[in-house]
């Protein structure tokens, strides 16, 4: 087995890459876009206008830092980055920045994890010569095209501006261009040896997500799915957003599980089905969520080491109270508090509240809280939520119970709405439209007022326009993920008034569950990052063996069962006919099929196999021993010599039997054969007859 980590990711936007060669299929894990790359762009009106403002001549087929000289803009990438320092141009996507150095051709299998997970995967199914089979939940799939689509329609508005490229090449990418920008930008573009220069690509169509989709094969929970006979896939719940997953894959020669970002607590997703993925020879250990939590690590290492000790006697019930542990979920439902605190008190003083947001689970427990919180404090201001695909996302919620949490499903059985969007729209209270110009929205639109929009990127979509309003506002506020540079981020719409809470929304396994959660599955082999090796000690009493991986490495780990299995019926079995060799090996000789199925090797035998069975062997081995031939042949009562002479080469010897009664023949044994020569058939037959029972055959 040959595994490469492509990709560390990002945070929840940007889910790691990886590519595995497993039972001679190649698979890629996971196909994201680096949508915090889009920082580097100027968002559009915002960076023209400020432009224009200043009398700085702009054109997109033009040099994007204006008319300066030379030695000016040398001095200006010394300095920290403004808004003149922007890319102004029509925004490229950034893909996986090792995936684009792999054959698109030979990739066989493409498993999705996520919704975020599936975000740059038009790029690869537009590419000519693509035909891997791509799988993912039913309900990723709908949620990563809805993504998709929304992606698509929010950057039309900016293809709009700038109009149609000059070329398929842009002029930012130039070698000279790139030279111009601030160190900072320059990183984000290329990265830190450059390479990841080869991974930006334009934006997709919407004809291209509708493509895409229809290549998807979708699955349910623990849904078997067979690839070319040898291969059986099975996705279990992560808990990390509704239909992401972890897979099993099962092959004939062995199993793996690939442990995705997963989470023992979710509001709405169905649990983390850890269980599942227990006893599987290899597990390729793929949360890097730690590598951005701020955790005592002195500490989560300690309380890791001393849970691993206890896990022995802990039953399953108690097993699952120490992952599912209630004061982490108090946790953050403290902080959707605070934060829709600070939300109350802007309107409170005449402000508004921007929220670009787009992980669903959160936005979802946001609006919720932000609705309770303001129902108690007996204010009446209006929700929006601003979003080509808004509507049908919410309706999609209504209609997916098999895919939530036991709370949200509970909800269903007692003739409550699983989501609380439903009655609030009912009542007016929120308003869902598809684009800030709607007419919907200019009809009903007050402030100050609470939103929630596209993009967490500050650079596409309703955030950007409802940002330039509401940024000289003291009294605003625009509430930010933690995934983001604030300073880049908001570097367009400086100076900037509103206040700004950037907050953490932690997703992934904690660090100091990842030891007992490994103890626990009791896999052979961990395949473990190694940018984590700090921070989870494994000791050499594990039961399992740990191989660290790095970005752009490949690893090739045996990945072989302890036997091999092969089906066959009971039937078929019952008309064997044994033969013992030496050493306790029993051999039946058998003329039929060998098939693949399921992953699992299976036998199928001709119809005229049982009669073929009592046929004289067909295969011997062993050198014949010419003196035991001369034995055997007396015992039958036929007459024979023996003559030693040299082969064709001098280190070859050649035994000649010569038989003279009943019947004449010769018999030419040689180091690499035996030929026998007889005058008729009936001599042939008791010369081999002879044979057989010298010589050890099925």
């Amino acid at each position: 087995m040959k595994f490469s980590c492509l990709s560390k990711g990002g945070g929840f936007h940007f889910p790691p890459c990886h590519m595995l060669n497993f039972c001679g299929v190649r698979i890629l894990l996971d196909c994201p876009l680096d949508l915090s790359a889009l920082t580097v762009f100027s968002p559009v009106p915002t960076g023209y206008n400020a432009l224009s403002e200043e009398g700085i001549s702009f054109s997109p087929a033009h040099d994007y830092l204006g008319s300066e000289d030379e030695s000016q803009k040398r001095e200006k990438i010394q300095k920290l980055p403004d808004s003149k320092s922007l890319i102004f141009a029509e925004p490229w996507y950034k893909t996986v920045k090792n995936l684009h150095l792999w054959n698109v051709s030979f990739i066989d299998v493409i498993l999705i994890s996520s919704p975020m997970g599936m975000l740059g995967l038009p790029f690869l199914t537009r590419t000519k010569g693509f035909s891997a089979k791509i799988y993912v939940t039913e309900a990723a799939a709908r949620l990563g095209q809805l993504m998709m689509e929304d992606l698509v329609s929010m950057h039309s508005e900016l293809r709009q501006f700038y109009g149609p490229e000059d070329s398929n090449f842009p002029t930012w990418l130039r070698q000279e261009e790139l030279e111009m920008l601030s160190p900072e930008l320059r990183e984000v573009v290329q990265g830190k040896d450059g390479v990841e220069l080869g991974g930006w690509m334009p934006m997709y169509s919407a004809a291209d997500v509708k493509d895409c989709a229809l290549k998807v094969q979708t699955l349910k929970f623990a849904e078997a799915a067979c690839y070319n006979g040898a291969l059986v896939i099975k996705a279990f719940s992560s808990g990390v957003e509704i239909g992401s997953c972890n897979w099993i894959l099962n092959g004939p020669t062995g199993d793996i599980a690939y442990l995705s970002s997963s989470s023992f607590i979710s509001a709405h997703a169905m649990n983390f089905d850890y269980n599942r993925l227990k006893g599987t020879h290899m597990l390729i250990y793929s949360d890097f969520s730690s590598l951005s939590a701020t955790q005592d690590i002195e500490d989560e290492d300690s309380a890791s080491a001393s849970t691993v000790n206890q896990l022995s006697s802990l039953s399953p019930q108690e097993l699952a109270k120490f992952f599912l542990n209630p004061d982490e979920n108090l946790e953050e439902k403290e902080k959707l508090v605070f934060i829709c605190s600070c939300a109350i008190e802007c309107v409170r003083e005449g402000g508004s509240v921007l929220i670009p947001i787009n992980r669903l689970e959160t936005l979802l427990q946001l609006l919720e809280q932000m609705t309770a919180s303001l129902e108690s404090s007996a204010m009446k201001v209006p929700v929006y939520i601003i979003s080509s695909v808004a509507e049908e996302l919410l309706a999609f919620l209504n209609v997916i119970p098999e895919w939530l949490s036991e709370y949200r499903q509970e909800r269903l059985f007692a003739g409550e709405p699983l989501f609380a969007h439903v009655g609030l729209m009912k009542e007016k209270k929120l308003h869902v439209v598809p684009a800030i110009h709607s007419h919907k929205l200019l009809t009903n639109w007050r402030e100050p007022c609470i939103v929630f929009t596209p993009h967490w990127s500050l650079r596409l979509g309703p955030a950007v326009h409802l940002l330039r309003r509401w940024c000289g506002d003291p009294n605003s506020l625009l509430i930010l993920e933690d995934t983001l540079n604030p300073e880049l981020a908001l570097l367009p719409f400086k100076p900037i008034a509103m206040k700004v809470l950037q907050c953490a929304f932690p997703f992934g396994i904690k660090l100091k569950k990842v030891q007992p959660l490994l103890k626990t599955l009791e896999p052979k082999i961990v395949l473990f990052p190694e940018e984590l090796r700090s921070q989870s000690c494994f000791s050499s009493a594990s039961s399992f063996s740990v191989l660290h991986y790095t970005e752009a490495e490949t690893l090739h780990v045996s990945c072989q069962k302890d036997s091999s299995e092969l089906k066959i019926a009971t039937e078929l079995a019952s008309q064997f006919h044994w033969r013992k060799l030496k050493g306790d090996i029993n051999v039946a000789r058998l003329k039929g099929d060998l098939l693949m199925e399921h992953g699992k090797h299976h036998l199928l035998l001709e119809n005229e196999q049982e009669n073929s069975l009592k046929n004289r062997p067909m295969q011997y081995w062993g050198s014949l021993d010419a003196e035991k031939l001369l034995a055997e042949l007396s015992k039958m009562g036929i007459k024979a010599s023996l003559e030693h002479c040299m082969g064709d080469t001098e280190s070859q010897t050649v035994c000649l039997v010569h038989v003279q009664e009943p019947q004449r023949a010769l018999i030419e044994v040689g180091t690499t054969s035996t030929v026998i020569t007889a005058a008729n058939e009936t001599a042939a037959s008791a010369i081999f007859e002879a044979i057989d029972k010298i010589l050890d055959g099925v």
